[in-house]
């Protein structure tokens, strides 16, 4: 008995040495490692810095005042309109837009491959659709304006306009489909097959097995994957640049033709603008704006998601 308890009893015996003795390869992964934590902390930081710096000379420009940015809904820099909610409801309208599409199918697909499709069928029908993420979005934008508009106008008649928000916002949900769909159907096959059989045995048919019991244990991973296809609709450049319009238009109606953000960014930024001026400045105040909106629309989407996350232990 003293020699089977001697390891568990020796009173020198600390497990904490056992990080002592990493082996010359561990050491420089785990540095690393670290050094790559640190590296997308300071890109960030300074990503942060430089649109800061840059969207303070917009604001110290005589004639600019926070109250103005904020508070009208007027946007032309060149002729003293600073308001930019044109810009920001049109970029609001579209994502979401976007994610009414995309969440409600891509979350569909996802609970089929999880739950109903056979391993074949998974590994056939997966493939096919994440290959819509390999599509250049400058041909979502043309296939918005080419294809989704007519088809609109032929609903709607002509309340459509030619540019609008609404052809755009459809089309973005297509294209971020796949990523919520594969992100989704991961966090479904990842819950424990305990929580499925436990289900079977109370007497759940597979449809109340997947919406009432997987779904909410993989809430987590679905919020991650809602949280992504946010950041991805609002931060689209060039399919609202090509379908929605190339003018802000403070407006809700997203049959009408209303200029984002981003869709700002790229049409002011191909022209001629001296290093400086007030419509090069403009950009960058934009640009942090565009930050902000994404960020808050971020920690929203994770303090819902935390709020009704069921927890297993």
């Amino acid at each position: 008995m003293k020699q089977e308890n001697t390891t568990l009893e020796n009173k020198n015996f600390r497990p904490l040495d056992l990080k002592k003795k990493l082996r010359p390869g561990e050491s420089v992964i785990q540095s690393l490692l670290f050094m790559s934590g640190i590296l997308s902390i300071f890109i960030t930081v300074a990503i942060v810095y430089e649109l800061g710096k840059e969207a303070l000379l917009f604001f110290t420009t005589p004639g600019v005042t926070l109250t103005k940015f904020f508070t009208t809904t007027q946007w032309s820099p060149g002729i003293g309109l600073f308001g930019i909610w044109p810009l920001v409801t049109s970029t609001l309208i579209t994502s979401a837009i976007a994610i009414f599409v995309s969440l409600p199918l891509g979350l569909s697909a996802a609970l089929f491959l999880s739950e109903y499709a056979s391993p074949k069928a998974r590994a056939t029908l997966k493939p096919i659709l994440e290959v819509l993420a390999g599509i250049p979005t400058v041909v979502y934008g043309y296939f918005a304006l080419l294809f989704m508009t007519p088809l609109l106008q032929s609903i709607f008649g002509d309340a459509v306009q030619v540019y609008n928000m609404l052809s755009a916002g459809i089309v973005m949900g297509i294209m971020i489909l796949p990523l919520i769909s594969s992100m989704s159907e991961d966090a479904l096959s990842a819950v424990p097959r305990s929580l499925r059989e436990g289900a079977y045995a109370m007497g759940a048919t597979k449809f109340e097995t997947s919406i009432q019991v997987v779904l909410p244990a993989s809430l987590s991973g679905v919020g991650a994957a809602l949280i992504i296809g946010i950041s991805r609709a609002v931060g689209e450049t060039m399919i609202v640049a090509v379908a929605a319009g190339s003018g802000p238009n403070f407006t809700f109606n997203p049959f009408k033709a209303a200029e984002t953000m981003t869709g700002h960014i790229a049409r002011i930024s191909g022209g001629d603008l001296s290093y400086n001026s007030i419509d090069y400045n403009s950009l960058f105040a934009v640009a942090l704006m565009l930050f902000l909106v994404t960020l808050v629309l971020n920690l929203v989407s994770q303090v819902i998601v935390e709020r009704f996350r069921e927890k297993y232990e």
